[in-house]
């Protein structure tokens, strides 16, 4: 119910933490700031190196279950609607109803010529 809905601070609650953590890191590299690079320099960031690093290990652990995982897509139910309850992780692409792509934005995929 809607009154059941509360505000948490993700820090007081462990499972919330690594919900941060998982879902952050993926967010990091869909957005590519993995790639980003301090203004001057000409290498990555510490911090960066590390949260690419904890994607990487988030990714593997996650192709443990669903061999050849996407973040970029919504997981399927394999046929049956009722996978959405029992598959051990659902990951979900959100999309608004309406929206367009803009493809000039999009990223390359495939050889390179």
């Amino acid at each position: 119910m809607k009154e059941d809905i509360a505000e948490v601070r993700s820090h007081d609650h462990v499972i919330l933490q690594c919900m941060d953590v998982v879902l952050g890191s993926m967010f990091f590299i869909l957005n590519d700031f993995h790639l980003e690079k301090p203004e001057g320099s000409w290498k990555r960031g510490n911090r960066t190196i590390a949260k690419e690093k904890l994607y990487k290990h988030i990714l593997r652990h996650i192709r443990k279950v669903y061999p050849g995982f996407n973040i970029g897509v919504t997981t399927g139910i394999a046929g049956n609607p009722q996978n959405r309850w029992l598959h051990p992780y659902r990951h979900w692409l959100f999309e608004p109803r309406e929206y367009e792509l803009d493809f000039s934005k999009a990223k390359r995929r495939g050889k390179k010529n």
